[in-house]
């Protein structure tokens, strides 16, 4: 008796026995099968062709192609490309466009060896293969081509240096070379081996192509992603034009009185949290509270940097003092937390939730490549807001580094005679949403129109009367959790009593 058809497979493939045959043939004439290509059908009446063929792709080449090798670019990628190219080694060279959305490209060449996986019937080629493979020359370029680009493969052996190590790659090597004897490869070996041997510096570095993998063999590494993402940013920054807010707070009463309401939120944002009465406190007598030494602190560490209007006006004009401002204010702010390491750079890996921060290995590269980006910029806004997304971003000390990258925010502003940023705290979780919007889906307008929003508030907190300024934050609901409330902008129009206003008073 002839097998029935397993209709809950989403693909039927024809049969050489003839009752397979009639009963694939009169199914489909009763609109229970659809043809896909030739001798391929399908129970699925509903998704596009092109759909049902990518989600069954690998079943369809091993039942057409048995023991074929995935490879070049399609055994790294493991789907078409783009334009719909696939690639494929087998024991003949053909091109074949009869399955929709698809174009497989078959090469004659090497069947399977030792280190390809294999996969229900098809093989797929092993990094070692593919990267030999990618070493060919091809005519075709972009995705039409069967290789990936030289720099991809340069990117991908330097991130091999920096998660697994020098003595990794040199095992890779040693694996490469004896592939290459068996697929007949050792002038694309040899290709590889020039990179290879670049990217530990034992090879002139001219080979490369890659800006990453140059720097890396010149022994000044970066985050390629974090580059590129700062680029993006760079891009919508250097164009816009930002509403003028003057500082207003410029005699040494109002700066000081500013700074305290910052250096309490900024600190409050990452957790040591305290009342307002309790945080002046501590700033007007430097005493701490006896249980919390080290919250307090990290208040007068914060408030020291930020009231200094000297301090608060130095802004880098070369890396190397972008490091030396960073390294410096890091060891005022965390000067009581040994185990943070004060005024040094991070020399293990830190994260927060998902998001792991650059490399510490990668930290001054990244620094250094980026600030060709912040250099170019002129507006103290756009500076001030690259120069906290590039640090928030790289991360480059163990802890501290949100109120840091907030103090270099605002040293912009203030050299730049604007008014300085503060985020309040029921605003707090539209501010982190807005950095990880732009760090994960690279989208830079809203973290700008949340900062530009943040400058609109924190423009109108000016005067030197701390009440008159603590009853306003109270009435914007700068001290609610965002939970429960909303952020409320109210202009604040009033004269501002200078230092010699007050004297005035006093000697009237």
């Amino acid at each position: 008796m002839a097998e029935t058809l397993d209709f809950s497979k989403e693909i039927i493939f024809s049969s050489s026995d003839p009752a397979i045959s009639r009963k694939i043939t009169k199914a489909e004439k009763e609109g229970k099968l659809k043809k896909l290509a030739p001798r391929i059908y399908t129970t699925n009446l509903i998704d596009t062709q092109e759909s049902i063929i990518k989600r069954n792709l690998i079943e369809i080449l091993a039942w057409r192609y048995p023991n074929a090798v995935i490879s070049h670019r399609s055994a790294q990628e493991l789907r078409p490309t783009r334009e719909g190219e696939f690639f494929l080694t087998f024991s003949y060279r053909k091109k074949i466009s009869d399955l929709p959305g698809l174009i497989l490209n078959i090469s004659e060449g090497p069947k399977a060896v030792e280190s390809d996986i294999f996969l229900n019937g098809i093989y797929i080629a092993s990094e070692y293969r593919w990267m030999l493979e990618c070493m060919q020359v091809s005519k075709r370029k972009g995705e039409q081509s069967k290789v990936l680009p030289v720099s991809f493969i340069e990117e991908r052996l330097g991130r091999m240096i920096l998660v697994q190590g020098e003595n990794k790659l040199n095992e890779f090597r040693d694996k490469l070379r004896e592939v290459s004897v068996q697929l007949s490869m050792q002038s694309e070996f040899n290709k590889l081996n020039a990179i290879i041997s670049a990217l530990l510096a034992t090879h002139n570095v001219n080979v490369l192509s890659s800006d990453f993998a140059k720097a890396r063999a010149t022994g000044v590494p970066y985050d390629g992603a974090r580059v590129e993402l700062f680029s993006i940013l760079f891009d919508a920054l250097k164009d816009r034009f930002f509403v003028e807010r003057p500082n207003k707070n410029t005699d040494e009463s109002s700066f000081r009185l500013f700074s305290f309401f910052e250096s309490y939120f900024s600190n409050y944002i990452e957790g040591t949290k305290f009342s307002i009465d309790e945080a002046k406190s501590i700033i007007d007598t430097g005493i701490v509270i006896p249980k919390r030494v080290k919250d307090s602190h990290d208040i007068l560490g914060t408030f020291a940097i930020i009231s200094n209007r000297s301090e608060m006006n130095k802004v880098p004009t070369t890396y190397e003092e972008l490091f030396d401002l960073l390294q410096n204010r890091h060891r005022v702010l965390m000067r009581e937390r040994e185990d943070c390491n004060p005024g040094f750079f991070k020399e293990i890996n830190n994260q927060a939730g998902n998001t792991l921060f650059v490399d510490h290995t990668l930290v001054k590269g990244t620094l250094q490549h980026s600030f060709k980006y912040y250099s170019a910029l002129k507006e103290p806004m756009a500076r001030a807001l690259f120069m906290m997304f590039m640090i928030s971003e790289v991360h480059p000390f163990i802890d501290g580094n949100g109120r840091v990258s907030r103090i270099m925010m605002n040293a912009e502003l203030i050299q730049g005679d604007q008014s300085r940023i503060i985020v309040p705290t029921v605003f707090r979780e539209d501010y982190l949403l807005a950095l990880r919007r732009l760090s994960r889906s690279k989208d830079p307008i809203t973290y700008i129109r949340v900062m530009e929003k943040l400058h609109k508030f924190s423009d109108n907190l000016y005067g030197n009367d701390f009440n008159d300024l603590n009853t306003y934050l109270h009435e914007c609901n700068a001290y609610e959790d965002p939970q429960s409330a909303k952020l409320i902008y109210i202009d604040r129009i009033f004269n501002i009593k200078t230092d010699d206003d007050l004297n005035n008073v006093q000697e009237d």
